[in-house]
C-alpha cells in the first residue's frame, strides 16, 4: 500500500540542505517534511551500504541530519516526516464500518537519539488519528519496528484521488503536540494527544534520522508473521510514484 517504501525513488534531487520553515519533498519521492521548528535540517536520499536494513534489502533511506540544532522546543513546534496514501487505495480497510480491518506498520529505522519516538495514522476525511510508540534501543544502528493499530468502526474515508490518509513519522514536537495522553485507540483529534513522549530528535547537530522499508498491511501482525516487503522494479516504483 505504500508507495516508494524503499526510498528508490528521488526524482526532485538526492539532497536538500538549509531546510528551516519549509515544508515540501524533498529527496525520497512521497515523503514530505512537515515542519515548524527552529533548528536546520539537510535531507538525503542515503545510500546505505552495510547494516541489517541493507541485508534486508533496501540500498536506500530518507535521511534527516540536523545542522542547526533546535534544543529548546516551543510549544508549537514539530517536526514530521509523512506520506499520504489516497482514500481509493484505502478501502480494503473498510474503515467506517462494522467490518474494519487492524493495522500493521513496518519499517526500519536508525536514529542516533535513543528512546520514544511516536507514528500517527491520520484520517484524512474524518480528523481522527491513532498513534504509536515505538523505542529507539541502540544508537546509531538499524532496527525494524513492527507497529499494530487498532480498526476504526468510526468514519469511512472518501473513496477518491484525495489524500485519505497521513502516516506521520514524529521527528520532535512541542507541548502542544505532547502534554496530553497518547491517542493509541482510534479517536477524534486532539493535538495534545499526538505525540506524547516523542524525544527531541532536533536537540543537537550530531542527530540523525532514518528510515526506509516502509510498509503497511490489512490486519494484525508480528515480526514473524509479518508478510515480506513487496519488492518491485525501479520502473513500477517511479511510475507509481508519478
Amino acid at each position: 500500500l505504500i508507495i516508494n517504501g524503499n526510498m528508490a525513488v528521488a526524482q526532485r534531487g538526492t539532497s536538500t540542505a538549509g531546510i528551516t520553515t519549509s515544508a515540501g519533498y524533498y529527496a525520497s519521492d512521497r515523503y514530505q517534511w512537515a515542519v515548524n521548528h527552529g533548528g536546520t535540517v539537510t535531507i538525503t536520499q542515503e545510500n546505505v551500504a552495510s547494516g541489517d536494513a541493507f541485508e534486508d534489502g533496501f540500498p536506500y533511506s530518507e535521511k534527516i541530519d540536523v545542522t542547526t540544532a533546535d534544543a529548546s522546543l516551543g510549544a508549537a513546534e514539530y517536526a514530521i516526516l509523512r506520506t499520504t496514501l489516497e482514500g481509493q487505495n484505502l478501502q480494503l480497510f473498510k474503515k467506517g464500518t462494522a467490518s474494519a480491518e487492524k493495522y500493521t506498520l513496518s519499517f526500519w529505522v536508525k536514529n542516533t537519539k535513543t528512546g520514544t519516538n511516536i507514528v500517527e495514522l491520520w484520517d484524512n476525511t474524518n480528523s481522527r488519528h491513532c498513534c504509536q510508540a515505538y523505542t529507539i534501543d541502540t544508537t546509531n544502528t538499524w532496527e525494524k519496528k513492527v507497529l499494530n493499530f487498532g480498526a476504526d468502526t468510526t468514519g469511512v474515508i472518501a473513496n477518491t484521488n484525495a489524500g485519505g490518509m497521513i502516516i506521520a513519522f514524529c521527528v520532535a514536537a512541542g507541548t502542544n503536540y505532547t502534554s496530553g495522553t497518547l491517542a493509541t485507540s482510534w479517536a477524534a483529534n486532539v493535538n495534545a494527544n499526538r505525540f506524547v513522549g516523542q524525544v527531541n530528535n532536533l536537540d543537537s547537530t550530531s542527530n540523525n534520522f532514518e528510515i526506509t522499508g516502509v510498509q503497511l498491511e490489512v490486519g494484525e501482525y508480528t515480526s514473524s508473521t509479518l508478510p515480506p516487503f513487496q519488492h518491485e522494479s525501479f520502473a513500477d516504483n517511479w511510475r507509481r510514484c508519478s
